[in-house]
């Protein structure tokens, strides 16, 4: 069996390079559209997404005959105070240099910490992995939680920060960890 985990396409706020979590429901853009529809990716048996819109769009384009069963805590992060700012709206505030200087540790303020938000993400992929049998199966979902559950499963292990990867990217991870990229 393996678990296809894709980070949904690409979106306005992607383009901008802002912190796109689960305050913001956008649509996916038209130029991510497009990258998803040139893509190529495993078929799959059964998809689960996160319930916000870009991941359900990506669902839709990718596996258009499998009805993508909603995991809410698939859902993105919430960044609290920076969410939908860019770096240089963030620039110069010291609650954000602290985060930064914490490698990410931090919770975001008035929202959500790395290790709230990867035991949720590992918590909800552990509950679907004891219904899904043996058939491969499609994630869509969020760069941070595709970086939570390879932090935990992929073997050769690698840290959070190790697993980036760009919209409509992913990887085939196998039961025993191992992986290869999608689009990578």
């Amino acid at each position: 069996m393996s678990w296809i985990l894709i980070r949904h396409g690409m979106t306005q706020g992607n383009t901008e390079r802002r912190y796109v979590g689960c305050r913001t429901d956008e649509p996916l853009c038209p130029e991510g559209i497009a990258k998803l529809q040139q893509g190529e990716y495993p078929a799959v048996k059964k998809v689960y997404s996160s319930p916000m819109r870009r991941c359900l769009e990506t669902a839709a384009i990718l596996y258009p005959n499998i009805k993508a069963e909603i995991i809410p805590d698939f859902r993105e992060c919430d960044f609290g105070e920076f969410e939908y700012k860019n770096y240089e709206e963030l620039n110069g505030r010291e609650d954000y240099q602290a985060w930064i200087d914490s490698g990410g540790e931090l919770p975001f303020p008035d929202g959500e910490s790395r290790a709230d938000f990867a035991a949720r993400s590992l918590a909800a992929f552990q509950s679907i992995r004891q219904e899904a049998g043996s058939e491969d199966c499609a994630l869509i979902i969020h760069g941070g939680t595709i970086m939570s559950i390879m932090e935990a499963m992929a073997r050769p292990q690698g840290s959070y920060y190790d697993f980036q990867v760009k919209n409509g990217c992913g990887y085939i991870l196998k039961e025993d960890g191992s992986y290869t990229g999608i689009g990578l």
